[in-house]
């Protein structure tokens, strides 16, 4: 008698372990709940005279993202907000006056926006994203050993769409975004940005 009782406690504490495990393993709804991410990818940067040429310039996008989805039994609808930054940089020379030069820096780039998406599968989500983009770009001048800066905060929308996957709350995401800010920076010139971005992050 004795034998069975201490067996049958002996099996009790071997699957208390594996019951909680279940309890607190229970899998978690993808694509759902508070989120943070780096952000890491392609800039290209574009100005457009009208009847004129077009500028192009490219450079390295880094910056880090937070947001909130809620999962809808596969619709997933959600916030985000993100800070970036970028390395992309045009120089130009003798634009006034001989041997002066100008450069024109993209600086922080703040948005806040939406997307809206569906699960194609159990842990893949194709998404639509769009909102407001703040960027600020930074004009050097040059001229006779002197330097002036000036900066200029550009306002305009960003529309994107991309594809995101999750593992045990890691989340990764590629997406194509494009942004537009209007003619705000001198007249006549609308600037605009194409940008091609990776996100790893974690989901909590």
């Amino acid at each position: 008698m004795n034998k069975i009782v201490v067996m049958a406690a002996f099996a009790a504490f071997l699957s208390t372990p594996a019951l909680a495990q279940d309890v607190s393993g229970a899998e978690k709804t993808p694509f759902n709940g508070p989120f943070v991410g780096a952000v890491l990818g392609y800039d290209n940067a574009r100005g457009h005279v009208p009847g004129g040429p077009s500028t192009t310039r490219d450079g390295l996008l880094y910056g880090g993202t937070l947001g909130y989805d809620k999962n809808f039994n596969g619709a997933v609808v959600g916030v985000e907000g993100e800070y970036t930054d970028s390395n992309t940089k045009y120089n130009a020379a003798d634009v006034l006056t001989a041997g002066d030069g100008v450069s024109l820096n993209t600086g922080r780039d703040l948005y806040a926006g939406a997307r809206v998406g569906g699960q194609v599968s159990k842990n893949i989500l194709l998404y639509a994203k769009g909102g407001y983009t703040n960027q600020r770009i930074a004009q050097y001048y040059s001229s006779g050993g002197a330097t002036t800066r000036t900066a200029f905060d550009l306002d305009g929308y960003r529309l994107g769409a991309g594809v995101e996957t999750t593992y045990h709350g890691l989340t990764g995401r590629l997406e194509y975004r494009y942004s537009n800010y209007g003619k705000d920076l001198a007249p006549g010139i609308n600037t605009e940005r194409h940008q091609v971005a990776a996100v790893v992050g974690y989901r909590f």
